[in-house]
C-alpha cells in the first residue's frame, strides 16, 4: 500500500534560493503563528533559522529583535 503524503507535515532543508524535501509531506507551520502552509504556496523562510513564515509581515516579525 503506498502512504499518501496528503495531510501530513514536510520536513525541508531551506536555503537562499529554494528549498530541498528532506521528508516528504504537503505541508509545513509557520515558525510564528503556526499557520499551516502548503509547500506551493511556502513563500518566506530563514536559512540562518531554519524556519518557514506564512507572510513577508510574519518573517519580518520573527526577524526583528524584541522590544
Amino acid at each position: 500500500m503506498l502512504m499518501s503524503n496528503t495531510d501530513r507535515p514536510a520536513k525541508l532543508h531551506y536555503m537562499a534560493n529554494g528549498f530541498r524535501v528532506l521528508a516528504p509531506g504537503d505541508h509545513v507551520l509557520c515558525a510564528v503563528s503556526g499557520e499551516r502552509i502548503s509547500l506551493e504556496d511556502l513563500r518566506y523562510w530563514s536559512v540562518a533559522a531554519q524556519e518557514a513564515y506564512a507572510s513577508a509581515e510574519l518573517a519580518t516579525k520573527a526577524m526583528s529583535p524584541a522590544a
